[in-house]
């Protein structure tokens, strides 16, 4: 192969969708596991604005949430309960083991803790003063579809 002057360029989403696709089929080739799939889940006021969501993906038997956000105006209100109730309800439907996420010290690790999240791993004063979080929980086994009422219509 000729060797070739390269220049970096910086990307956009679409090239970063891209990079995932490749990373991901990369993934799905070694390990045979080619069932990922990606989820969002919001909760709307009256007037049909977002005040409420979380997204992120299944794939081998696991659940990331990458996101899970309340409006501030909502907070403490329950909506966030139910947000993670969805995703354990749609990760069990979809056959995982584990859900995984992250969570900054200044966010939520504490209420990811009271609903049954290990945490197991913590990089610290990332940001300066703050800890940044690595959670995990272990669904029980069998449990596919025992939390329906948690699953949205």
């Amino acid at each position: 192969m000729a060797k070739h002057a390269h220049t970096v360029n910086r990307g956009d989403l679409d090239d970063a969708q891209f990079l995932e696709d490749r990373l991901y089929d990369f993934n799905a080739a070694q390990t045979g596991r080619d069932d990922g799939r990606y989820f969002t889940f919001v909760i709307r006021d009256e007037m049909g604005q977002i005040i409420a969501g979380t997204s992120g993906w299944t794939w081998a038997s696991a659940c990331e949430v990458r996101t899970l956000w309340v409006d501030g105006a909502w907070r403490g209100q329950g909506l966030g309960e139910r947000l993670l109730a969805t995703v354990e309800a749609e990760a069990n439907a979809r056959g995982c083991q584990i859900v995984l996420l992250a969570s900054y010290s200044f966010q939520a690790p504490a209420f990811y803790q009271r609903h049954g999240y290990n945490l197991v791993w913590q990089l610290t004063d990332f940001p300066p003063g703050h800890q940044f979080n690595f959670l995990v929980k272990q669904l029980p086994a069998g449990s596919e579809g025992a939390n329906e009422a948690a699953r949205p219509a």
